[in-house]
């Protein structure tokens, strides 16, 4: 049985993990970006180039987004040119692994599925462009339990995936997982100055604590990065950004109280501010004052 074409929209640093990886695991890849030259970059690595997110419908039996913003997915699938736009696609399945906003999702899957009959799923992701091309993604979806077991063989080349409910509860989800990770940003850059203040080799740190509770997968690579101060980013802190506000603003609709979550968000306003918004999010650590020398 061949393995079905996949198209992705948004060829960016998750764009191209995943393009990447599918490619290694032998799946044809069709593929767009508002950005030309990410077109051609990609081109370079497998994926067929294609001039608009309608194309890319039409080329694939399943479509991916991996862009920045909500208006981003929007724009993608409902405007010119968009996926919406591409005709009647019955049985084919549209795919959103950006962080979007929950209303958004809803409306955006229901103008679809009147367009074209295209199913939607909404899967956010966590892991970062390293963890896509090992294939070990947390992929937390929302959706039809058909269209669901028609992603997952691809799905399941890129990470573990979940299917967390109807549409909209993967973005839900997502934002759970944000208010753990994004938080621990902050957490980690405080540890790490305590650790540097009294001397301690921090580089150890995360093997020490490895069997403990505060053991975890992001520790060693957080720690290892701020220790490093390498900033470049692997994610930026405007995504960050993105995402706390949006975790603002679902949090009040429920009239939720977020207080870890709304020093977060404080904080890398306060990193974006100082222009710092195509830097990593570990660079959140410039915030806090070095050390005092002993």
């Amino acid at each position: 049985m061949s393995k079905p074409v996949v198209g992705c929209v948004g060829l960016g640093l998750m764009g191209e993990g995943i393009t990447r990886r599918l490619i290694e695991t032998g799946h044809a890849v069709a593929g767009y970006d508002i950005v030309p030259a990410k077109v051609v970059a990609a081109a370079k690595w497998g994926v067929d180039a294609c001039a608009s997110p309608a194309e890319v419908a039409r080329a694939a039996d399943i479509v991916l987004l991996s862009v920045t913003s909500t208006a981003a997915v929007e724009a993608a699938v409902l405007g010119e040119r968009g996926i919406a736009s591409a005709g009647r696609l019955e049985g084919k399945v549209v795919v959103d692994h950006s962080t979007t906003k929950i209303d958004t999702t809803k409306r955006i899957a229901a103008a679809l599925s009147a367009a074209t009959g295209m199913s939607f799923v909404d899967a956010p992701v966590s892991g970062g462009p390293e963890a896509v091309l090992r294939g070990r993604l947390a992929i937390m979806a929302g959706g039809e339990t058909a269209a669901i077991g028609r992603i997952a063989p691809v799905m399941q080349r890129l990470g573990t995936l979940t299917h967390m409910g109807a549409v909209g509860a993967g973005q839900a989800t997502k934002l759970v997982n944000q208010t753990l990770v994004l938080s621990n940003y902050c957490v980690m850059a405080e540890a790490l100055r305590l650790a540097e203040a009294y001397g301690v080799d921090a580089a150890k740190i995360p093997a020490a604590l490895a069997s403990g509770h505060a053991g975890s997968n992001l520790l060693p690579v957080l720690f290892e990065r701020m220790i490093a101060r390498d900033f470049t980013p692997k994610g930026y802190a405007r995504q960050i950004l993105k995402d706390l506000e949006m975790l603002h603003e679902v949090a009040g609709a429920q009239h939720l109280t977020m207080p870890m979550a709304a020093q977060a968000l404080t904080l890398f306003r306060l990193l974006v501010a100082q222009g710092k918004s195509e830097l990593d999010g570990v660079a959140i650590l410039t915030l806090y004052p070095e050390p005092a020398k002993p």
